[in-house]
């Protein structure tokens, strides 16, 4: 089905000039409620890991605060499996909305030269040596984050998935990620899932830098975008292709 481009004037500009810009729908449902499941499992699966990873010895306030909380570290390492198993259930609910909907295909298009030379451009304006850069929907930039942080929340699924089942060696989730461990060992497995863990965090803090950075001086409506699954801009953006059909009709997921 077409989507229904509302346009409308926007008045508040210096100068009191008027611009046409457009609402475009791009983000499904499944897209937006995976987001935002993310980030609420991703800052209780940090917090948890971050208390079930410091030793006791190293940790004695914690702990005590934990008591005075009335809470166990059971109860946090079960609050971070269930977490664990909700972002591994909202992963596989991102897939189908990728599947479905043509706007949660905006991913890298690492084999066209035209790709890395908007990357090259929205990289130096993020790093102040360009003032702006052409509008998209989806820029390289955060193409490129996507795949990051997709592959780094599987690389916490599969790792997460090994050690958990590693209390019962003979289960069926043994058998389905005990090869995960085989080339680390344990405590190479331990160490490598903390690492992606920390990375995820300061992946994160970049994200939020950005998309606040892009909101206030861009003015798209990047960061309502995941709730209204709407962007806004003043021009045709230079991705605009990526979510036509053979028609040349925009796709509504």
């Amino acid at each position: 089905m077409a989507v229904k481009q509302k346009e409308f004037i926007e008045t508040s500009i210096p100068g009191g000039s008027q611009q046409h810009l457009t609402r475009y729908y791009i983000f499904s449902p499944f897209l937006r409620i995976f987001h935002w499941t993310m980030v609420l499992c991703i800052i209780t699966l940090f917090a948890t890991g971050i208390v079930i990873m410091t030793p006791m010895s190293m940790g004695e306030g914690q702990y005590v605060t934990l008591n005075e909380w009335h809470l166990s570290v059971d109860w946090i390492r079960n609050l971070h499996f269930t977490a664990g198993f909700i972002l591994s259930a909202a992963f596989l609910f991102r897939i189908y909305g990728y599947i479905i909907n043509k706007g949660d295909r905006l991913l890298p298009r690492f084999f066209q030269m035209k790709f890395w030379d908007d990357f090259i451009e929205v990289m130096m304006h993020y790093c102040l040596l360009k003032y702006s850069h052409k509008q998209f929907l989806r820029n390289p930039m955060a193409r490129m984050s996507y795949v990051a942080i997709y592959g780094l929340i599987v690389v916490e699924i599969f790792t997460g998935f090994s050690m958990y089942f590693q209390v019962n060696p003979n289960g069926v989730g043994a058998f389905l990620f005990s090869w995960v461990a085989l080339p680390f060992g344990e405590m190479g497995l331990h160490v490598i899932h903390h690492i992606v863990a920390w990375c995820i965090f300061l992946f994160a803090a970049m994200h939020v830098y950005m998309v606040v950075r892009a909101d206030f001086m861009e003015r798209e409506g990047e960061i309502s975008s995941m709730i209204s699954g709407t962007k806004i801009l003043a021009h045709l953006p230079d991705d605009i292709n990526d979510i036509r059909d053979s028609n040349g009709k925009i796709i509504k997921g």
